[in-house]
């Protein structure tokens, strides 16, 4: 499989934003339009996008729609999109297809309820299905990652939805994300281990050293926002790496 390069939109309020490990007080917006940010990746040579809807998260109602629908037409059919934060029962999965991404990522009803993982693949098949493993000291934690979140160990969470069907999980180390300092390889190279589905990185990422770390250890691709946004990685190198 070759090694994807996904890089984030976080939304907030309708901007484009960065969280440090997660945290709302801790936020960096960018004077960027969302639909431009999207089409900048794409002429760049981006074939997916992780967008993320923090509100949704945070409240599990998603409420960028219009965005998300600009995001999808800006890029076309050359980047594909992939819609994560909010995506809590079938409905709002169906809505985010219907409206043109091409993957739905649900975590915190899919941490919950492994079976309602299990029917989205049912009804949209496993292209267009992944688990957001959201974790924090060990643990896959949903609810926009509140700390009050007890969590799953994280390989157990993988194990059960792999056995409904789920093939791509896309693992954020919390304590890392946001801050530049690299990723959690021993995290990242416990759940590659497991041999159930591609493992996408997440965190922390900002060399292409790192990239290439993520990449020899057998993850399928990696998220990357801040270290976009603030000049410290090329897209152009990242993709050519």
């Amino acid at each position: 499989m070759d090694f994807a390069i996904l890089p984030a939109i976080d939304l907030r309020g309708g901007r484009v934003v960065r969280l440090r490990q997660g945290d709302f007080a801790r936020e960096t917006a960018y004077d960027a339009e969302p639909a431009a940010v999207a089409t900048a990746f794409g002429a760049a040579g981006a074939r997916w996008l992780h967008v993320v809807d923090l509100d949704g998260a945070r409240t599990g109602v998603p409420g960028h729609a219009p965005t998300i629908a600009a995001i999808v037409a800006a890029v076309g059919e050359r980047t594909q999109v992939e819609v994560a934060g909010g995506l809590r029962d079938a409905t709002a999965v169906a809505e985010a297809l219907a409206a043109g991404a091409s993957r739905a990522v649900v975590g915190t009803a899919a941490l919950r309820e492994p079976a309602f993982a299990g029917r989205l693949v049912e009804t949209h098949g496993s292209a267009r299905v992944a688990a957001a493993i959201d974790v924090r000291d060990g643990r896959a934690v949903g609810h926009g990652w509140s700390a009050d979140a007890p969590g799953t160990d994280a390989a157990e969470a993988i194990r059960r939805l792999a056995d409904v069907g789920l093939l791509t999980f896309e693992v954020t180390a919390i304590e890392r994300d946001g801050l530049l300092e690299g990723p959690d390889l021993g995290l990242y190279e416990r759940l590659v281990g497991l041999d159930l589905g591609a493992v996408i990185a997440s965190g922390g990422i900002a060399t292409l050293e790192d990239l290439r770390a993520v990449r020899d250890i057998g993850c399928g691709g990696a998220i990357i926002g801040r270290a976009l946004y603030e000049g410290r990685l090329e897209l152009e190198d990242a993709l050519r790496l």
